[in-house]
């Protein structure tokens, strides 16, 4: 197996890695809620893409649920009335 013949110095390991530098993100304002965005996403505050809805928020997901867990209950409380019902008579 071969193996290096001499030290690599400091100056050249530093020299080979010196393009590898950070690119910062851009950051652009949601055209529907004025929140930071990173550029070429759809916005997770409000779900919206180029100024169309692509994404259900979790907001808006947690009051789908509550709905149906409300005519769930309902239609459970009110089956039950009527077999209470069924059963007096």
């Amino acid at each position: 197996m071969p193996v290096p013949k001499r030290k690599v110095s400091k100056s050249r390991r530093d020299m080979r890695s010196a393009n590898k530098h950070i690119v910062p993100k851009v950051v652009n304002m949601c055209s529907n809620c004025e929140h930071p965005i990173i550029s070429h996403q759809a916005c997770e505050n409000c779900g919206h893409y180029k100024g169309r809805k692509v994404l259900v928020t979790k907001y808006e997901r947690a009051i789908a649920r509550s709905d149906v867990r409300d005519t769930m209950m309902k239609k459970s409380s009110a089956h039950q009335e009527a077999k209470t019902s069924s059963e007096a008579k």
